[in-house]
C-alpha cells in the first residue's frame, strides 16, 4: 500500500506584493515625454493657443507624476526589503527621490515663469531631462553611477543648441546645470557610501 503523500504546508503569512501604482506609474512617465514632444511641436508650428490651453493638462500629468514617483519608489522598495531581503533599498532611495526633485524644482519654475517662454521651454526641457536618469539607469552593462550623466549630456544639448544659434547660454543653464550636477555628485556619494544619516531617515520613509 503506498504511503500517504505529505499534505503541503499551507502558509497563513500574507505574500507581500508589487505595489500597483507601479504599472500606472509605467504608463505615466513615457506619456509625459511623448506629451513633452507634443507641447514642443504646437510651438514649433504656432499653435501657441493650443500649446497653452493643454498646459493645463500638463499641470496635472506633471503633477501626477510626483505623487505616483513617490508611492511607486517607497513601495518598490518597501518590496524589495520584505522580500528579497536586500538592503540596497534603503540608501537606493536618495537616488529615487533625487530623480524626483530633478523634475520638480524646474517643473514647477516653468509653470511659474509660463508667460516668459525662454524660461519656460528650457525650465521644461530640463525638468523632462531629470526623469530620465532612470531609464539610463536601466541600460544593459551601463553602471548606475553612469545615469545622472545621461541626464547631464541631455541638457548640454539644450547648452549647445544656445552656444550656436543665440551665440551665449541662458542664464536658465548657468544656473541650473551646475546646481543639476552638485545634486547628483551628493546624492550619488551618499548612495554608494550608504550614508548612516541617510539610511535613518530611508528607513524612516518605508516603515
Amino acid at each position: 500500500m503506498a504511503s500517504a503523500t505529505p499534505s503541503a504546508k499551507i502558509s497563513f503569512t500574507p505574500r507581500p506584493y508589487r505595489p500597483s501604482s507601479s504599472t500606472i506609474h509605467a504608463i505615466v512617465f513615457p506619456g509625459w515625454v511623448l506629451f513633452f514632444i507634443l507641447q514642443s511641436a504646437l510651438v514649433r508650428t504656432r499653435n501657441v493657443a493650443l500649446h497653452c490651453t493643454l498646459g493645463w493638462f500638463g499641470l496635472a500629468l506633471g503633477s501626477s507624476i510626483l505623487i505616483l514617483g513617490y508611492l511607486t519608489a517607497t513601495g518598490m522598495d518597501r518590496f524589495h526589503l520584505q522580500v528579497h531581503h536586500d538592503t540596497d533599498a534603503l540608501p537606493f532611495l536618495i537616488i529615487q527621490l533625487m530623480d524626483l526633485a530633478c523634475f520638480a524644482v524646474p517643473f514647477a519654475l516653468a509653470i511659474y515663469w509660463r508667460r516668459r517662454p525662454e524660461y519656460h521651454r528650457r525650465l521644461m526641457l530640463v525638468a523632462s531631462c531629470g526623469l530620465t536618469d532612470a531609464a539610463f539607469g536601466r541600460f544593459p552593462l551601463l553602471p548606475l553611477s553612469f545615469a545622472p550623466g545621461g541626464v547631464d549630456a541631455l541638457v548640454f544639448l539644450g547648452i549647445l543648441r544656445d552656444l550656436i544659434v543665440d551665440r551665449k547660454i541662458h542664464k536658465v543653464y548657468l544656473y541650473a546645470f551646475p546646481l543639476l550636477i552638485a545634486v547628483q555628485i551628493f546624492c550619488m556619494q551618499t548612495y554608494m557610501h550608504a550614508s548612516p544619516w541617510w539610511v535613518r531617515i530611508a528607513s524612516v520613509l518605508l516603515r
